[in-house]
């Protein structure tokens, strides 16, 4: 049987008063700091980190989309106004739908909306219009603030310049390789602010990066000596190289083909506003779950897209009284690409990017099947035709059927793309996949449809094949021995 031995309570807590008085001083402080902490936290909004929902966090930053909306709306007729006391019209020819000149530079109206909306995010960080925007709790804040990064102002660098592109070619018209050379310097800009560079560490990070035994691909180089403008050591960078080349292809890719799809009646407008909704879903999501400093800017250009969008296309729509023009196609395509390139976040989340690209699908399919569609015709890649996604579907619906069904199709999109921001699930890619392989396919198919029917007629033309001029025959085919033998009297 076991004994316990009772514990004496006073010698237990028989403590020296010193360290006593430094145990109670060490909790005070202790205390305070917490008090402190909790000050802190609840004056910059992030204080026990409430989780908000989508739309919770969607009505905090509607006003944004809100300014966007009202700007565009109220700037479209006075631009059209200016067009055409300019003589600035697009007249109709046989591959257009409109009977009378239209007006161009719509894209002027949705600048002022995109760039309104953003100024308006800006004015919103500052003492004097604090509480314009309800900022989303997060723990990415600017070191001079206590509010999110705002819109990187190389971003609005980069939509100046693409603006000024296409109004000087709506205008005067300016040669393509002047047009190219302005969106390059569009997309330079973004990589110098490093807006959608870290594309490149997702890609080839797991990759290049095991294969070398380098995930960062940095080099730093010892030149032996102090070169002028380089200094001692040169440092190779390959990613920030590589994703300097993603942004410039996205860029170049994204303005082109949204103006390839600017040819029906409130097209281009309604297709961007639909990827842009899907776009917000995924940046409110990635917002909920404060994945990095681009969560509230990434909000703000969505919701300025959207609000100029939806501004511009009441006017647009069939039957339109004016139209984007370059300016707006153009513009509309920068700034589509740019949000799907800020989804990589600081690490270069490919399937972000990816989702991102599902959603913005259709410009993205109809580009693609024009230059597969001018090759196998033997045509110049910049040689129009009238076998575009919205030619076909306008042949069999009709414009305002055409460009609803194309709607339609911009949103299973969409879906698609949220699906896998959300699953990161396999069937995800292999239903969009499906989806495009079928668009594919019978887009190829219609717009070979002339060629086939061409081939068919040639065949049908040519003479049918008699039966004495079968094989087997022709007097031409026998053996000379049986020649002779017919041709000789038989012996009796």
């Amino acid at each position: 049987m076991s004994t316990t031995t009772p514990i004496n309570p006073d010698a237990a807590m028989q403590v020296p008063e010193g360290v006593a008085h430094r145990i109670e001083s060490l909790g005070a402080q202790i205390q305070a700091l917490g008090a402190r902490q909790q000050e802190l936290a609840d004056l910059v909004g992030i204080g026990d980190r409430p989780e908000l929902s989508r739309f919770e966090i969607f009505q905090g930053y509607i006003a944004v989309g809100v300014v966007a909306f009202v700007i565009t709306l109220l700037a479209t007729p006075i631009v059209r106004r200016l067009a055409i006391a300019n003589g600035i019209v697009d007249h109709p020819d046989e591959r257009k739908i409109h009977r009378l000149p239209i007006a161009y530079l719509g894209g002027v109206a949705v600048f002022l909306g995109l760039v309104g909306g953003i100024l308006f995010s800006y004015f919103a960080i500052t003492p004097v219009f604090e509480g314009w925007i309800d900022w989303h709790p997060t723990e990415h804040l600017t070191l001079d603030s206590m509010f999110p990064m705002p819109v990187p102002p190389w971003v609005l660098l980069g939509t100046i310049v693409i603006m000024l592109v296409g109004l000087f070619d709506d205008v005067t018209g300016i040669p393509p390789r002047v047009k190219v050379g302005g969106q390059l310097f569009a997309a330079a800009a973004l990589a110098y602010g490093d807006v959608g560079v870290n594309v490149a560490r997702g890609l080839l990070g797991p990759t290049v990066g095991r294969l070398v035994g380098n995930q960062e691909l940095t080099w730093v180089i010892d030149l032996g000596m102090d070169a002028p403008l380089l200094g001692s050591y040169l440092t190779v960078d390959l990613i920030y190289w590589s994703g300097t080349v993603i942004i410039g292809v996205f860029v170049l890719g994204a303005c082109n083909a949204t103006n390839l799809i600017d040819g029906l009646d409130g097209l281009a407008t309604g297709v961007t506003a639909v990827a842009a909704t899907g776009l917000l879903v995924v940046a409110l999501g990635m917002a909920m779950t404060d994945d990095g400093p681009m969560d509230a800017a990434r909000i703000i250009m969505c919701m300025a897209l959207l609000g100029a969008c939806l501004g511009f296309l009441p006017h647009n729509f069939n039957p339109a009284t004016i139209f984007l023009g370059d300016c707006g196609s153009l513009l509309l395509g920068f700034f589509t690409i740019v949000i799907v390139l800020t989804l990589g976040g600081s690490q270069g989340q490919t399937f972000m990017v990816l989702a991102g690209l599902i959603i913005y699908a259709i410009p993205i399919i109809d580009t693609v099947l024009a230059i597969v569609r001018r090759k196998l015709a033997g045509k110049r890649l910049s040689e129009p035709d009238s076998d575009h996604l919205h030619h076909m579907l306008k042949r069999a619906l009709g414009v305002k059927g055409a460009v609803l069904s194309l709607y339609a199709i911009g949103a299973g999109f969409a879906v698609l793309g949220i699906l896998l921001s959300e699953t990161k699930a396999r069937f995800i890619y292999a239903l969009a996949l499906l989806f495009v392989a079928y668009i594919t396919v019978y887009a190829i198919k219609i717009a070979r449809k002339a060629q086939l029917e061409k081939q068919a007629m040639e065949l049908a033309a040519r003479p049918e094949v008699q039966p004495d001029d079968e094989p087997g025959n022709d007097p031409a085919d026998e053996p000379k021995e049986a020649r002779i033998a017919r041709a000789s009297p038989a012996k009796g």
